[in-house]
């Protein structure tokens, strides 16, 4: 199997899967995936907590814990580390990487604002130092939230981060074709975006892009058709199909006991 890192240089960009629980992870397993995140917004919301904020901590550690056990590659959301000090944040990839995490995203923004891109940069230099095999995904949060949200200030940022030994870099919020564009001739590292509303993965990959994660849609779109099969089922009509039960009771069983290998 090609390793994390060589899947963000194939022909066509890696789709990554953001899962939320052992069981959206194993169904993107058994779909082929060859790699699967966690999704903080997913895992928190799942967990009854608001994104953001460092809410996630516990319960994403916990489930990567689980998710490594899967024969596919892991990489996890860890917003921004759950701390100001890199010597922390650089602490929990190891404990993460111990585990047989292939890769991290790591956000610079905390609360929902950014921080001073020196101070990212130190968390990732210190994340390198102590994790170097660990596939560092710098997210430049500027188009996110709403701040300094220029092409420049993103490319700018992105070179901090670059020279600091991040792997990739992660622009969320990224949309115009124009701008995809300027900003992977910009970054000399795979740029990773989430799924676009009118762009195909291929047609990403036509702008430069290397990796595109679902981010939360999977999860939200889960909870949208749970809603309407009952609404469906409450208004007289059939139900529809799904993934049987007893295909679904298999995978769990196989995976408690250590038979997904």
């Amino acid at each position: 199997m090609a390793t994390f890192r060589e899947l963000h240089h194939t022909t066509a960009p890696l789709l990554l899967p953001n899962a939320w629980d052992v069981g959206s992870a194993l169904a993107f397993a058994t779909a082929g995936f060859p790699a699967l995140g966690t999704t903080s917004f997913g895992i928190a919301a799942s967990a009854g907590l608001p994104d953001g904020g460092r809410s996630s901590k516990a319960v994403t550690t916990a489930l990567v814990a689980q998710l490594c056990r899967l024969p596919v590659h892991v990489t996890a959301d860890i917003e921004d580390g759950y701390s100001d000090d890199p010597a922390e944040v650089a602490e929990l990839v190891a404990q993460l990487a111990a585990l047989g995490v292939a890769g991290v995203n790591l956000e610079d923004s905390t609360a929902g604002h950014l921080i001073d891109p020196a101070a990212f940069a130190d968390k990732v230099a210190a994340v390198k130092r102590r994790s170097p095999a660990v596939f560092i995904n710098a997210r430049v949060d500027n188009i996110w939230f709403g701040e300094q949200a220029t092409v420049d200030a993103v490319l700018l940022r992105a070179g901090l981060y670059a020279d600091a030994g991040a792997d990739g870099i992660f622009v969320p919020g990224l949309v115009a074709p124009e701008d995809i564009q300027i900003v992977t001739a910009g970054i000399g590292l795979p740029v990773n975006v989430l799924v676009h509303p009118s762009l195909t993965v291929a047609e990403l990959g036509d702008l430069g892009v290397r990796r595109v994660s679902s981010g939360s849609l999977p999860y939200r779109a889960a909870v949208d058709a749970a809603v309407n099969v009952v609404c469906a089922l409450r208004d007289g009509k059939q139900a529809p199909a799904a993934t049987p039960y007893w295909e679904m009771q298999s995978r769990l069983v196989s995976f408690s006991q250590g038979l997904t290998g």
